[in-house]
């Protein structure tokens, strides 16, 4: 049995609005076995496409390999943007080494609502991924469940958007209205993973732009989603 372990603490600063939300890089990188063009950093595997998304909107024309200039590209992206990351899974087993969600077993997750009161200028969480089984979504259902709290529908279109009403961690200087009024919308943006090519190539939307332009493809469809978030 292996234990996964997430290499990385949450990035996340006093400015920060929004947060990425995934469940655990590759194995790989908490066992410090780096491909040539991975990045010691969050969502850094070259397979993972997330920050080839992020580099193609923004033109950052950013590093993908082992140096400390590559973190570097990122982190201050993310400064500048006042983005943050911070999985869900802290640690999970396997029986078989690989990426897979499903292959989690005997999970921990972080305490995503002790952030998001920690750090109050938090109001969007970023989801890689949807509500499948083990995604990021579906962990933090569950999570809200501890905590008494539940996602509501903002709207059902692909990226789905939600949001929930977090109460205040110190309500002492605090009214009962202004408790209630922190909303955190939630985005469940599609993997950039090769799996849901497939859901994608059966979306309306994407069937409607690849018959305008023949050589638009499942990644052109992530960037003009993502753009919108990012």
């Amino acid at each position: 049995m292996f234990l996964h372990r997430h290499p990385y603490p949450p990035f996340i600063n006093e400015d920060t609005t929004k947060l990425i939300v995934g469940t655990l890089p590759p194995p790989r990188f908490s066992v410090g076995e780096l491909l040539e063009k991975d990045v010691d950093f969050c969502y850094g595997s070259y397979f993972n496409s997330l920050w080839l998304f992020i580099d193609k909107i923004h033109n950052l024309n950013l590093k993908f390999d082992n140096s400390e200039e590559a973190v570097a590209q990122r982190k201050a992206f993310l400064v500048a943007n006042k983005i943050g990351i911070c999985d869900i899974v802290e640690s999970a087993e396997r029986e078989k080494i690989d990426a897979s969600d499903l292959g989690m077993t005997n999970i921990k997750l972080r305490n995503i609502v002790g952030y998001l009161q920690e750090f109050p200028n938090i109001n969007t969480l970023l989801f890689t991924g949807g509500n499948s089984k083990n995604g990021p979504e579906y962990f933090f259902r569950k999570h809200l469940k501890t905590y008494g709290l539940k996602l509501d529908v903002v709207s059902n279109e692909v990226p789905r958007i939600h949001q929930f009403e977090l109460p205040n961690s110190n309500t002492s200087d605090t009214t009962e209205d202004e408790v209630s009024r922190r909303i955190i919308k939630t985005v469940s943006l599609t993997s950039g993973s090769g799996a849901a090519n497939i859901s994608i190539s059966r979306m309306p939307l994407y069937q409607h732009l690849k018959a305008k332009n023949p050589k638009f493809n499942t990644f052109d469809f992530r960037v003009l989603q993502y753009s919108e978030f990012f």
